[in-house]
């Protein structure tokens, strides 16, 4: 289905906004469907906080995806955006392992802005296109080295049952240690909350990639 102009427009400019590090009060490049994008004059006083937070975090150059929908609840959004910049950045996991946990929790949900985005970011960390290709369709990766094929055992078991086996809990324990599991115990929670922001929102993506699935996981 081909998005309108205006939404492609729109969607164009957020972008060029995250490429030049252009973005600024005047110029948030923000997204939405249901959510109407917001502009800073528009705003109320903690939506503003929220926005200066932003502004002068890790993300200050991409305001895209969850963030105009979290507007909404200012004083929750901040506390989460900050939660959220802890384990995009900081989540004591290799950058392979922790992108493989954002593509699963993407794929889960069917989040398409949140595939796209970490597609590219997992490939960038070393995950391969044959792993992220059938992760995109449901299927068991083959090939994965350890710390993926852990990150993705733990997480796609998480996601399935709810539960974790004492073996995966182990395995991962043994990989990253109890703080690399509390970590994707926490990026699992922050993306899940960023993909059902996206999904209610009906975020517009370009070029959605993931075709529905009765089995997102195998």
């Amino acid at each position: 289905m081909r998005l309108p102009l205006t939404v492609v427009f729109i969607l164009s400019l957020g972008l060029a906004a995250a490429q030049t590090g252009s973005v600024t009060r005047e110029n948030l490049g923000l997204v939405g469907d249901r959510f109407k994008p917001l502009k800073y004059d528009e705003m109320t006083p903690a939506q503003k906080t929220m926005i200066d937070h932003l502004l002068a975090g890790e993300r200050r150059n991409n305001l895209g995806g969850p963030f105009n929908v979290l507007l909404r609840s200012p004083e929750m959004g901040d506390l989460a955006q900050q939660f959220g910049a802890s384990m995009r950045f900081h989540a004591d996991l290799p950058p392979a392992a922790r992108e493989t946990v954002i593509i699963v929790v993407a794929r889960y949900w069917g989040a398409q802005f949140e595939w796209s985005a970490h597609k590219r970011a997992a490939l960038q960390a070393g995950v391969s296109p044959a792993t992220v290709d059938a992760i995109a369709n449901g299927k068991l990766p083959s090939g994965m080295n350890a710390d993926i094929t852990t990150a993705y055992n733990f997480i796609t078991e998480l996601l399935k049952t709810k539960q974790v086996s004492d073996a995966t809990f182990t395995a991962a324990r043994t990989r990253f240690g109890e703080k690399g599991v509390v970590d994707m115990i926490g990026l699992s929670g922050w993306y899940s909350m960023v993909s059902m922001a996206l999904n209610v929102d009906r975020y517009p993506t370009a070029q959605p990639e993931l075709k529905p699935l009765a089995e997102p996981l195998p």
